[in-house]
């Protein structure tokens, strides 16, 4: 199963609606916290074009944020993202 890293702050409510949404589903996944990090921030926008978290990854495919986690999931595409043939 590929890793799925979140990148989030400890105040943000979709970031963790995210990783309950992702321990519901069994998916593991690595947490980032960017709070209070601002180089850390910086390398997000640098990676994503993104400010805002969370921003998802699985493996190196960009997700985006929570409602596209939930988007891509319920078109059937998160689990066939994460358990590759």
């Amino acid at each position: 199963m590929k890793t799925v890293t979140i990148y989030s702050t400890n105040w943000c409510p979709y970031c963790t609606a995210a990783k309950r949404f992702l321990d519901q589903k069994g998916v593991p996944w690595e947490d980032i916290d960017l709070t209070g990090d601002d180089s850390g921030r910086e390398a997000l926008v640098e990676r994503t074009g993104r400010r805002t978290v969370p921003q998802i990854f699985v493996g190196e495919t960009h997700v985006g944020g929570y409602d596209d986690l939930r988007a891509l999931d319920s078109r059937g595409g998160l689990m066939p993202l994460v358990t590759p043939a």
